[in-house]
């Protein structure tokens, strides 16, 4: 059986049981299940380095300066698409032909590799485009838009689609009134009255496609073929932290949980990283989530190519779809949360991590188990 693995999140929050808890090592590694000299080497580790401890990778004396380079490089990363998407808003959501038509206008201003990433967006697609000769309707385009914008300007934006079309069938121009519409909007030109820029458009991503795979059947024989997943907030004074979460469909187990102040991608490919570090499902693994963009974006779907899992998503707008998840959180909320009146950050980390791995995964009796804990209920069917 491959060995099992665990985060610095999980690391982190396992020393505070002994440390601030005072629970002993012996208590907390019978609890989470790692050897005891596992948990001492943890302690002493966190007692030399601090938050910098547990990097990974490498040693903890230069975690520190490892992960300030990491944030600078971020920052500037997130500074340049934060500029990208103020030029053109809805940029992301938009045809392929339209963002490679941006770069173009700006590729002397963006470094193009980064751009591309962020706009998804392949490079050779895009230098492809570069040297693409114009087609007929593109021309057709272009000379319907000189003609469009002149007559806009003459009317002094008093003339909309209806009208313009009307202008361009009296000198012999006939073209559809949409098609009219479409090139204003392209130009940026609205008749003056007109609500259309401030209409909400619902683009059709193509990120968006995965079928629905468990379609409200939350079925499975064994565990680790459905996994399903969330992230839910939670006020802590006038902030707010953030926490992602898999549970196993058939052992109804927390298997993998995040937390962070912002509701980054990181957030849940942290958490899946660590379901995965502790369970180590096989190839074919489903992860059903809703369609919000931590779990469409382009990291998040290349990690679960790299694991060859399969990505199943609800429906827009339907929570029956991951219902489970919506009780999970309604019952951490119910239990824990709502009368807690956390401080700080750190504490109602800690205490959400007691809850999960040392309450609700080991403690807490299912209904749907038999009244038995996830704990419990998994031991029973692996001797099985």
């Amino acid at each position: 059986m491959p060995r099992r693995t665990y985060d610095k999140q999980f690391k982190i929050q396992a020393v505070k049981l002994v440390m601030e808890d005072e629970f002993s090592v012996k208590e907390v590694s019978e609890q989470l299940e790692i050897h005891h000299n596992s948990l001492y080497r943890w302690v002493s580790e966190y007692e030399k380095y601090g938050v910098s401890a547990f990097p990974g990778k490498g040693s903890a004396l230069f975690d520190l300066q490892y992960e300030n380079k990491k944030l600078a490089k971020e920052n500037e990363q997130l500074r340049e698409e934060l500029e990208l998407f103020k030029k053109v808003p809805g940029l992301l959501e938009a045809k392929q032909e339209v963002r490679f038509k941006f770069l173009k206008t700006h590729q002397s201003e963006l470094n193009i590799k980064r751009a591309c990433k962020i706009l998804n967006v392949s490079r050779s697609g895009f230098y492809e485009y570069l040297h693409r000769k114009k087609s007929k309707r593109q021309i057709e385009n272009e000379v319907l838009k000189e003609r469009i914008s002149k007559i806009f300007h003459e009317h002094h934006g008093r003339y909309g689609t209806i009208r313009i079309t009307k202008v361009l069938a009296k000198e012999g121009i006939h073209v559809n009134r949409k098609r009219v519409g479409r090139l204003l909007h392209e130009m940026a030109l609205y008749a003056k009255g007109s609500r259309y820029k401030y209409k909400y458009r619902n683009h059709k991503r193509p990120s968006l496609t995965h079928p629905n795979l468990v379609n409200q059947t939350f079925l499975a024989t064994q565990k680790n073929i459905i996994w399903l997943g969330d992230i839910t907030y939670i006020k802590v004074s006038e902030r707010f932290l953030y926490l992602a979460v898999y549970i196993d469909v058939f052992t109804r187990k927390i298997v993998g949980w995040s937390m962070d102040t912002r509701m980054k991608d990181q957030l849940v490919i942290d958490a899946l990283n660590q379901a995965v570090g502790k369970e180590q499902p096989a190839p074919g693994l489903i992860i059903h989530t809703d369609q919000g963009s931590q779990y469409t974006g382009s990291r998040f779907q290349t990690l679960l190519r790299q694991y060859n899992f399969k990505a199943s998503m609800s429906r827009k707008g339907n929570p029956y779809d991951n219902a489970w998840m919506e009780s999970f959180y309604k019952t951490i909320k119910r239990e824990l949360v709502h009368d807690a009146n956390f401080s700080s950050i750190e504490q109602a980390q800690l205490e959400i991590f007691k809850y999960i791995e040392t309450y609700y995964n080991t403690k807490r009796l299912h209904s749907a188990l038999g009244f038995l804990s996830p704990k419990e209920f998994e031991s029973l069917n692996d001797k099985d």
